[in-house]
């Protein structure tokens, strides 16, 4: 069973750039979950940037054997023609994630969990199924 619309036309929603995010942000969400990730947060904002999605890991689900807090970068495009989604994260995003998070951190008694910054690049080429890049530890 896929949880994608699969087939037809261009939708008005996709032909909107925040609606294809939302929608990129929903197909990520699905995505993790069913990776045995726990979704904490959907676009965690604060004065020095904002995370599309906190999630958190179970240590028995990575390396690192402990639980880890995933702050998750997502891209959606409609094409990766010219470039893919995940190189839209440059430095200067990169930064803003990273302020986002340590205000997140300390708010809260993270002090047992690893942390890492993924990006989920999801290309939605119109009339067929996404297509789904999940890049762990994308940057420190």
């Amino acid at each position: 069973m896929s949880f994608f619309r699969r087939g037809g036309s261009k939708s008005p929603a996709e032909s909107d750039p925040a609606a294809l995010g939302r929608r990129g942000e929903r197909i990520a969400c699905k995505f993790l979950k069913r990776s045995g990730m726990k979704i904490l947060a959907r676009n965690y904002d604060c004065p020095g940037g904002e995370v599309d999605l906190i999630a958190l890991e179970p240590a028995e689900k990575n390396l690192d054997r402990c639980d880890t807090l995933v702050f998750v970068e997502v891209k959606t495009r409609s094409s990766d023609y010219y470039t893919s989604p995940a190189a839209a994260v440059d430095r200067d995003k990169r930064r803003r994630l990273k302020k986002a998070a340590q205000h997140y951190r300390d708010r809260r008694n993270t002090d047992d969990f690893a942390w890492r910054f993924d990006i989920i690049s999801i290309v939605i080429p119109p009339g067929d199924d996404p297509r789904i890049e999940h890049l762990v530890a994308a940057f420190r």
